[in-house]
């Protein structure tokens, strides 16, 4: 039986790109104040420079990504001895704009009426900073206690760890099909895969379920059907040695 349902937290619950777009916007209209030489600097050429960085430091923090593409920016226009500073002005504004989406509070409050619920997440959205405080009864982060990001197993080991049951009975929840419905699945939980934009299925791809909405949920994890447990019974008899 499903007893737990975990959360991944950027573009699931988290509705991070307008966040960040603004954040990115403060970055620029400062950039633009400082110097000529930004005059030419545009907001897609602050987007272009995580993709740029991203690839090299995938596995890093989050937080030390995009320190890593606004040093790139600022390069653009010389102003390299403003990072300290506005990145500090970035993840200010970025936090300032985070909110949940529209579905995920209902959402959450349904589920929480037969589910233990958490969030686990590769990215640095605090939940107490994205309006999510209170919400969930543990919260796991990558690059925090040693834990590596998705889809490290070790990961999802954390998770099953923090919900102290069975693989089986936990439900990942996520938009990203390589992270949380593919890597959540290779390490035994269940995954339910986000698809907001109802993208086509990657080949490949079978997730446990599929919603459009967090409304979706409760209908989807209901419709989950039993597996059995992964954990030996006390009374198994271990293997014979071949």
């Amino acid at each position: 039986m499903i007893s737990t349902v975990v959360f991944d937290a950027d573009e699931t619950l988290i509705d991070l790109r307008p966040a960040v777009t603004g954040g990115l916007v403060a970055v620029l209209e400062e950039m633009w104040r400082l110097t000529p030489m930004a005059a030419d600097v545009t907001l897609a050429d602050l987007e272009s420079d995580w993709g740029a960085v991203f690839g090299e430091l995938a596995s890093a923090p989050v937080t030390e990504i995009r320190r890593a593409a606004l040093a790139r920016s600022l390069a653009r226009a010389g102003l390299e001895t403003e990072l300290d500073r506005l990145a500090e002005l970035f993840f200010a504004r970025r936090f300032e704009l985070t909110r949940p989406f529209p579905d995920a509070l209902p959402a959450l409050r349904r589920l929480r009426e037969t589910y233990t619920l958490g969030f686990a997440t590769n990215g640095n959205s605090r939940a107490e900073r994205c309006g999510l405080s209170g919400e969930f009864a543990f919260e796991i982060y990558a690059h925090v206690g040693g834990v590596p990001k998705k889809p490290d197993p070790a990961f999802y080991a954390t998770v099953v760890s923090a919900a102290a049951v069975d693989p089986a009975a936990v439900v990942y929840v996520g938009d990203s099909p390589e992270h949380d419905v593919t890597g959540a699945q290779a390490a035994g939980l269940r995954a339910i895969w986000l698809n907001r934009s109802g993208a086509p299925v990657p080949a490949g791809l079978r997730p446990d379920g599929q919603v459009r909405s967090l409304a979706e949920l409760p209908a989807a994890i209901a419709a989950l059907p039993a597996r059995p447990s992964t954990r030996p019974r006390p009374d198994a008899q271990p293997p014979r040695s071949a």
